[in-house]
């Protein structure tokens, strides 16, 4: 058990499909673990139940004081209520003439031919129009009633909707009329408060509103798992170890300043974390981020410096928050195979955890994952004993061989061609798959100006090093990294990310000679605020840095680059230009330029970053030690390929493929054309041959 003087650490990546832990034990040693994220048939809360395992706590036995130092956490918990809207129910306060501004949106057809417009459903039950108007100088154009402000919440109120968001026309620069509606609101009884000016403090009603609506929707909902975990891990003193979650941001932050509209990646943010700092250990500076896992595949650039976007769109909701810049597609190991009569295709729908692919032995549909087992890809053997009703069952192959055969008959029956065999139809299913991960890649690399071809993949996820090697063929990538903690990375990054915060203010000045002076100003004011944002969660001053961006664009034009800024104007039009040029071909001289707004980021540094102990065993002339040898389909012709043990790899041993690789978190494919090698760190460097 561990000692008072050197207590746990974890870190916990909650996905939709597994629940990845990686913990510091008390004798200084990383180890990891995985399990389902829902089994109510078996507990509660995936992460409680897997800090009480690893620990080795009976049921019912209380976690001894002081033995947990700190928990750090990424949660799908808020992106799956936002997906399946069931977050709180929630009213909107709007300027009086706007109640329909959100619907209405800014009327863009996804869809440019579809006849049928469905709109995606709102996340606010009413509206409350509030009689007040302030022009953009601050001109009070018609004064608040506060009388008919009160009663049109108390009615909201009255009908048992606790969450608030309040959104005014230019309240992001005219704090006033917000401000008292809020004050108002938490007369009523209002339990959650969410202001526009608070929560996305930048010009654009809609998507400003949106946010404010997003975080009283969701945040309740945060607040309440929190408390949860937070009363699970209590050890009867009412002590609890530290708790803090990853924002979309790529910082963590305490638990009770978590919000609902930084929680929307949580977890895909702890695996560009994870994919950024593993890829610097290893000396490389150019990565592409491969995160495939059960639900989705989550794909990011890194290239010396973390890439946000500040406006997105996520399940027809638009938000106005920093997030990392991370293409989601939904191509998992649990994506769900489908045949209409004429095509295959894969996903979006998704098996999740429970019932799973048709391997899991609970009577889930064929997936991705399947697709491999059906290969000799995945071997039951050499995956962990987690499935069926009691969670104690290696996988199921036979009934993927059963189920596939029955495909493929009902494929020859439907299109009259010759009957294919199993394991044809699985490599197609997976063709498919491949494809749609390479071209989420391409969005994010070639559609954006970089040269794909000199870039690293970094693989991770349960299911990233059994893809990695077709998906590099696809795109032209020669090299790829498997970290020792590739298939818990998002956990992993976890432990490596920093505290952080972000504070941002709207400007929308020309870019002139008077401009230094305003820029001075409103970064030292940022600077405080942002600094202060930290030193509230007990991080020391002299272990803060700032990081300050300009938000700059072409007037005119709708899109800013984010650019360092610079006393010197020309140097910021330099860098602007250039950037301009790499990602939209062009650049246009004798236009305008606009700074829209600013951006401070507080970055609090996490300690010296823990490495797992991995025994690397010293360079050997010998041979490899394979475990044993086992068929593989590649290309629709079967071969025997050893699967290695990875802690049986020596350092500079080569491995070529075909080959499996098996390691208690993940297992890797090496294709035909590739060859695996062990750094003298732990890493496995895939490299074409």
């Amino acid at each position: 058990m561990a000692k008072l003087d050197n207590p746990w650490q974890f870190w916990i990546d909650r996905g939709g499909t597994f629940t990845d832990l990686v913990a510091l034990c008390p004798n200084g040693n990383l180890v990891t673990h995985k399990l389902l994220s829902e089994n109510p048939g078996r507990y509660k809360d995936a992460a409680v139940k897997g800090i009480r395992e690893m620990m080795g706590l009976n049921a019912g036995q209380q976690i001894p004081p002081g033995s947990i130092k700190s928990i750090k956490m990424g949660t799908t918990v808020a992106t799956n209520a936002l997906l399946e809207r069931k977050g709180d129910r929630t009213v909107l306060a709007i300027t009086k003439g706007f109640g329909d501004a959100l619907r209405i949106g800014y009327q863009t057809r996804p869809k440019l031919f579809a006849l049928h417009i469905q709109l995606p459903e709102l996340l606010y039950e009413s509206v409350v129009e509030i009689p007040e108007r302030i022009d953009i100088h601050g001109k009070i154009i018609l004064k608040l009633d506060e009388e008919e402000v009160e009663k049109s919440l108390q009615i909201a109120y009255d009908g048992g909707i606790r969450a608030v968001a309040i959104a005014l026309v230019h309240g992001y620069r005219h704090h006033g009329h917000e401000k008292r509606v809020a004050c108002i609101a938490k007369k009523i009884g209002f339990t959650q408060i969410s202001v526009s000016h608070e929560v996305s403090p930048m010009m654009k009603l809609i998507s400003r509103g949106d946010t404010a609506v997003v975080d009283a929707y969701l945040s309740p909902i945060l607040r309440r798992y929190v408390d949860q975990v937070a009363n699970q891990l209590d050890n009867g003193g009412g002590k609890t170890p530290r708790l803090m979650f990853m924002q979309s941001n790529g910082g963590l932050t305490d638990a009770h300043h978590f919000q609902g509209k930084d929680a929307i990646l949580s977890g895909p943010a702890g695996g560009v974390v994870g994919m950024a700092k593993t890829a610097s250990m290893a000396g490389l500076d150019k990565v592409i981020g491969f995160d495939m896992g059960g639900t989705s595949t989550d794909v990011s650039h890194f290239d010396g410096e973390y890439e946000r976007i500040f406006e997105s769109m996520v399940a027809g909701v638009r938000l106005r928050a920093p997030m990392m810049n991370i293409h989601t597609v939904a191509a998992g190991g649990g994506s769900i195979l489908h045949f209409d009569g004429s095509r295959y295709r894969v996903g979006p729908d998704s098996a999740g955890a429970a019932p799973g692919p048709a391997c899991y032995r609970l009577g889930g549909p064929l997936t991705v994952t399947d697709c491999n087992v059906m290969l000799g890809k995945l071997q039951p053997s050499h995956f962990p004993a987690v499935f069926g009703p009691k969670a104690n069952e290696p996988l199921d192959s036979n009934v993927v061989h059963k189920k596939f055969s029955a495909l493929a008959k009902e494929i020859s029956n439907a299109t009259g061609s010759p009957m294919q065999r199993p394991e044809e139809v699985a490599e197609g299913f997976l063709r498919i798959a491949i494809e749609n991960m390479a071209n989420a890649i391409k969005k994010i690399s070639v559609e954006r100006g970089y040269d794909v071809t000199t870039y690293t993949l970094n693989s991770f996820g349960g299911a990233g090093g059994q893809h990695a090697c077709l998906v590099a063929d696809t795109l032209g990538i020669n090299t790829i990294l498997l970290h020792p903690f590739a298939g818990v990375l998002s956990a992993y990054g976890m432990g490596l990310a920093d505290l952080r915060s972000i504070r941002e203010r709207q400007l929308d000045i020309p870019l002139n000679d008077k401009v230094q002076r305003t820029l001075e100003l409103v970064f030292e004011e940022l600077t405080e605020i942002a600094c202060n944002d930290l030193l509230c969660q007990g991080h020391p001053r002299d272990k803060i840095t700032m990081v300050r961006k300009v938000h700059m664009r072409y007037a005119g034009t709708d899109n800013p680059l984010l650019i360092d800024p610079d006393v010197n104007n020309d140097v910021m039009v330099k860098h602007f230009e250039e950037i301009h040029f790499r990602q939209y071909g062009y650049t246009a001289p004798d236009r305008d330029l606009v700074i829209e707004a600013v951006s401070v980021e507080s970055i609090g540094g996490s300690e010296e970053p823990i490495k797992p102990f991995i025994g690397i065993k010293k360079p050997s002339n010998g041979g490899v030690t394979k475990a044993h040898e086992t068929p593989m389909c590649v290309a629709g012709v079967w071969h025997d390929v050893p699967i290695i043990y990875r802690n049986n790899l020596a350092a500079e041993q080569q491995i070529i493929g075909p080959a499996i690789i098996s390691e208690e978190t993940a297992t890797t494919v090496i294709e035909p054309g590739w060859q695996a090698e062990l750094t003298r760190q732990g890493d496995c460097i895939l490299t074409r041959i």
